[in-house]
């Protein structure tokens, strides 16, 4: 074998690329404030916290993370955050953060809650609420939401948002990702939201409400949505006034249903539907204005 010495540069640097993924998995745990090794736990001091392995709980009320101050990040490393062993009568949350600023949650994979990602918030820039990412996550086998987002110029990307729904004490239909304010909503992917047996419920991949806000919901993938009895399929809803532009999302129902909307506005002034795949519902376009581009 040869010495370092006489080995090429360019070996050298390709060595070092090629050996790089080893260590991605604890990107941040140089930055990190702490570290989250039990649940239920409550977040207190600002930064970077990180979870360095699986975690689960049972708890069936309340949150396993409760943030409680401002300027936050969530970093799981992939990691599991579990609450599946309670059941699908629980009302406990994942990750919960109410009227806060700036969290970031990212690389968690949330699974078995009520509701698997929650952060609340209410007003403008300069008020609580405000700048919201949440991005590369997994929320698997929530029984009720996903992920549910307040906050003015926040945004939720690049989320798998999977097998929601089957809660046994809901009072609506599931949905996967519902937001309000200005959020945009950019290239998730949602595959099997189901309303439980027996409950009539309808379901919902996206629902976004903001009124004289603007909202982007972009490059989205939506797939498998399953209502109960005569129950409405919503596949992107939004509401409320303002500038709402859909775009490039690729939404399709499975079965077809007689109460389906595959893109649904609540206004026509503002909101327009362009370069979408919809496929499979009674109504593919229903009230926003139709910008071209459409595959219907």
């Amino acid at each position: 074998m040869l010495p370092h010495s006489h080995i090429p540069a360019t070996v050298l640097l390709l060595a070092g690329i090629f050996a790089a993924p080893a260590v991605l998995h604890a990107e941040t745990y140089n930055t990190c404030a702490g570290f989250i090794d039990t649940l239920p736990v409550t977040i207190t001091t600002q930064g970077v916290w990180c979870v360095r392995h699986d975690l689960s709980t049972s708890i069936t009320s309340g949150n396993a993370i409760t943030i409680n101050t401002n300027n936050v990040t969530i970093d799981c490393n992939n990691f599991k955050l579990g609450g599946l062993a309670a059941g699908v009568g629980t009302s406990a949350r994942g990750i919960y953060a109410d009227d806060r600023v700036n969290l970031t949650v990212r690389h968690c994979n949330v699974r078995g809650f009520r509701v698997g990602i929650y952060a609340t918030g209410s007003g403008f820039q300069h008020e609580k609420g405000y700048g919201h990412v949440i991005e590369d996550n997994r929320l698997d086998g929530n029984t009720e939401i996903g992920i549910d987002i307040v906050g003015y110029a926040s945004v939720v990307r690049r989320n798998q948002v999977l097998n929601t729904g089957g809660s046994s004490v809901a009072v609506a239909g599931p949905v996967a990702i519902t937001t309000r304010e200005a959020v945009d909503i950019i290239d998730n992917t949602i595959d099997g939201v189901f309303a439980p047996d027996g409950s009539g419920f309808g379901v919902t991949g996206i629902h976004a409400i903001a009124e004289g806000d603007r909202i982007a919901v972009a490059g989205n993938r939506l797939g498998a949505l399953w209502r109960d009895g005569g129950g409405q399929v919503n596949g992107i809803r939004v509401a409320g006034t303002g500038l709402r532009t859909i775009t490039n999302n690729v939404v399709d129902l499975a079965t077809f249903a007689a109460s389906s909307y595959g893109v649904r506005c609540q206004y026509s002034g503002g909101q327009f539907a362009k370069d979408n795949f919809i496929s499979g519902f009674a109504n593919k376009i229903q009230t926003c204005t139709d910008a071209g581009g459409n595959v219907l």
